[in-house]
């Protein structure tokens, strides 16, 4: 069994992954977290390249004759989110958290690394992809724009996220649409500062943003087919610093996903109307910023025959097809996508049980999946590269 070799593995892997998740990185700084990385590959006999991306890592193994190529990406950055655990292990740095479960992405692919290493049972090339800054900032575009599929081509590329709430292993899949085109928006709403106590001398900006907070959830309701799936999120607002004191501006952070290219034009054009509109019925102005804080990920798109690989594999180990497949896609975004763009491709989660939801200060990763997850993955790579 399988299972039995990743069984040795555990306790190393585990005590690696704790490093890690203790140790959290994020925004192309990951230097210690690729540090590890490449040290253990090298260990393993690897081909190993640093400095994809500025910390990205990339390990090549090679087996057999065939020239078939199969690349497997894990992220490896954390959020800038204060953790909230308790653990013995729990991040050192105050604001910075794995709060996403990418230490355990990472280390399920150094799992994967020592079977490999040690069982040679593939006939080809597997490029491990280590990548950089998943959660802002597009690591993987500068992964691309670095040359990744040039330097090391793939003939097909896949990656998973674990999902708590997920029975603990189950694969979740799909072919076409799989991940929400995620734009990142800034609204700066303008207007006249002054002293809380004189109002009427002063145009508040903070009472029109509040009623453009409203305004825009009217987007989806009244303006999006239902059959379309969109989420519209205001996550942050920020303006002023005294309660005796009207600011001048405030700032808006908007998180819009979508899934087509229509409705994702429709949608902006109609955000761009509504804060315009609102906030001049408050005297007021208001514009879409196109600064630095303003981004974009395209909408994930599986490969009919690459999906269809992920469904065999997890069918073969007893998986129940109901629960493989499906309905629709995640609405939650990844910069995976740009791959996708470029390299026939799957992307698939990983149940992980029971417990906290991503991004929450209490989440932490399963470490029953560094047995579950490099399992499958050895099984998908065997798969994909057969010996003869």
């Amino acid at each position: 069994m399988i299972e039995d070799t990743f069984a040795r593995y555990f306790p190393d892997l585990v005590a690696i992954r704790h490093d890690i998740h203790a140790h959290p990185e994020m925004l192309f700084e990951e230097f210690r977290t690729s540090g590890i990385v490449a040290a253990e590959l090298q260990r393993l006999g690897f081909r190993v390249t640093t400095g994809v991306a500025k910390t990205g890592v990339v390990g090549t193994i090679s087996n057999g004759t065939s020239s078939r190529t199969i690349g497997i990406r894990a992220d490896m950055d954390g959020l800038p989110i204060d953790e909230r655990t308790n653990l013995s292990y729990a991040s050192r740095y105050p604001g910075k958290m794995h709060a996403c479960g990418h230490d355990g992405h990472t280390v399920m692919l150094l799992g994967l690394a020592r079977y490999l290493a040690e069982m040679r049972r593939f006939d080809g090339t597997v490029h491990l992809i280590f990548q950089p800054s998943e959660e802002d900032e597009g690591g993987a575009l500068r992964m691309i724009e670095d040359g990744l599929f040039t330097r090391f081509p793939c003939d097909r590329v896949f990656a998973l996220h674990n999902l708590p709430g997920e029975p603990e292993g189950q694969i979740l899949v799909r072919p076409g649409p799989i991940t929400a085109c995620c734009d990142v928006l800034t609204i700066v709403v303008e207007g006249v500062g002054g002293h809380g106590g004189l109002p009427q001398k002063s145009v508040d900006p903070v009472v029109a943003a509040a009623n453009i907070v409203t305004a825009l959830q009217t987007v989806v309701s009244r303006n999006v087919d239902p059959l379309d799936p969109v989420v519209l999120t205001v996550g942050a607002i920020n303006g002023g610093s005294m309660a005796t004191v009207i600011p001048g501006s405030v700032r808006m952070l908007v998180g819009l996903r979508t899934m087509t290219e229509p409705v994702r034009d429709m949608v902006i054009s109609r955000i761009r109307e509504i804060i315009t509109l609102q906030a001049r019925s408050f005297g007021c102005s208001a514009a879409i910023d196109a600064g630095q804080d303003s981004w974009s990920y395209p909408a994930g798109c599986n490969s009919i025959a690459e999906a269809a690989l992920v469904r065999e594999v997890a069918l073969e180990m007893g998986q129940d097809a109901d629960k493989v497949d499906i309905r629709g896609p995640f609405m939650f975004s990844e910069d995976f996508s740009f791959m996708q763009q470029v390299v026939p491709s799957c992307y698939f989660g990983l149940g992980a049980g029971k417990g906290p939801m991503l991004h929450d200060p209490a989440y932490d990763f399963n470490d029953a999946l560094l047995l579950k997850g490099p399992g499958f993955w050895a099984r998908l790579v065997e798969k994909a590269l057969p010996q003869a």
